[in-house]
C-alpha cells in the first residue's frame, strides 16, 4: 500500500514538472519580440522562434535526445507576421506538449501546422498591422510631426504599439488554450491525422502559388523576321503558362534535395541571371 502511494506521488510529482503555467506562456511572450533580430534568408525567423521555445522545450523534455529533437524541428523554415506569431506559439507548445506526454503522438504534426499557419495568418497580420494601423498611425503622427508637435511621434509609437502588444499577448494564451482542447479532441477521435494531411496539402498549394507569383523569368529571343516572328515565351506560355518559373522552382527543389547549400544556390542564381541577361536569353 505504501509502494502504491509513492509511486503515485511520484506520477503527480512528473505530471506537475511539466504542467506549462501562465508563468511559462508570459516568458514565452516576451521572447517573441525577439523574433525578427535574428532572421535570415535561409530559415527566416526560425532562430527567433527556437529562442522562444528554449524554456519551455526544456521544461518538457529531461532526456537530451528528445530536447534536441524539439530543438532541431522548431528551426526548420519559419515565417510569419512577428505581431501575431504568438497564437502560433501558443499551438506549438500545446502540441509539444501532447508529444512529450504521449508516446504515440505524431511529432511531424507539429512542424506541418506551424507551415499551414504561416500563410494564413501573415496575410491577416500583414493586411492588418502594415496595410491599415501602420497607416492610420503614420497619418496622425505625420499631421502633429508636420507642425513640430512633439506628441507626434509618440502618438505614432502609441497608436501602433498599444494594439500589437495586447494581441501579441492575448493570442499567446488563446494559441496554447486552442491548441490544448482542440488537439486532444484531434488525437482522440483519430482525426489528426487528416489534419496533418490537410495541412501538407495547403503548404504545398502556398508554395505553388509563390512560386507561379515570385519567380519571373522569361526568355524575349523570338523565331523568324519582322511580321512574321514568333516569340520564343509565347510558344512557352501557349505550352503552360509558368512554365519557366515551374521548372526553375523545380530545378532549386532538386538540387536542395542533393544537399546543395543555399548559399551557394543562391549565388548560382545570381551568376546564370546575370550572365542570362547580358546573352539576351533572358529578359
Amino acid at each position: 500500500m505504501t509502494m502504491k502511494t509513492s509511486n503515485e506521488s511520484a506520477a503527480n510529482q512528473k505530471d506537475e514538472s511539466t504542467e506549462i503555467s501562465k508563468k511559462d506562456l508570459n516568458r514565452l511572450f516576451w521572447r517573441s519580440f525577439q523574433m525578427e533580430f535574428s532572421w535570415n534568408y535561409e530559415r527566416q525567423a526560425s532562430l527567433g522562434y527556437v529562442y522562444a521555445m528554449i524554456p519551455i522545450l526544456k521544461k518538457l523534455y529531461k532526456k537530451k535526445e528528445d530536447l534536441s529533437q524539439a530543438l532541431k524541428r522548431h528551426l526548420e523554415f519559419f515565417n510569419c507576421t512577428p505581431y501575431i506569431v504568438t497564437m502560433i506559439l501558443g499551438i506549438s507548445v500545446a502540441m509539444e506538449k501532447q508529444n512529450a506526454d504521449n508516446s504515440k503522438f505524431d511529432s511531424s504534426s507539429i512542424n506541418t501546422v506551424k507551415a499551414s499557419l504561416m500563410g494564413p495568418l501573415s496575410g491577416i497580420g500583414d493586411s492588418f498591422f502594415w496595410g491599415t494601423l501602420r497607416l492610420i498611425a503614420t497619418g496622425v503622427g505625420t499631421s502633429l510631426a508636420l507642425k513640430g508637435n512633439i506628441l507626434g511621434p509618440i502618438l505614432f509609437f502609441l497608436i501602433f504599439n498599444i494594439p500589437h502588444i495586447a494581441l501579441r499577448y492575448i493570442l499567446t494564451s488563446l494559441g496554447y488554450k486552442m491548441g490544448t482542447g482542440f488537439l486532444k479532441k484531434l488525437q482522440d477521435n483519430g482525426t489528426m491525422g487528416y489534419l496533418t494531411l490537410g495541412a501538407a496539402i495547403l503548404g504545398l498549394m502556398v508554395i505553388g502559388g509563390m512560386s507561379s507569383e515570385m519567380i519571373v523569368l522569361n526568355v524575349p529571343l523570338k523565331i523568324g523576321t519582322g511580321k512574321s516572328a514568333t516569340a520564343v515565351q509565347d510558344i512557352l506560355n501557349g505550352i503552360m503558362p509558368g512554365l519557366l518559373p515551374l521548372a526553375a522552382f523545380g530545378i532549386i527543389y532538386w538540387l536542395l534535395g542533393k544537399q546543395w547549400k543555399t548559399t551557394t544556390i543562391l549565388l548560382g542564381i545570381g551568376v546564370v541571371s546575370i550572365l542570362g541577361a547580358w546573352a539576351g536569353i533572358f529578359g
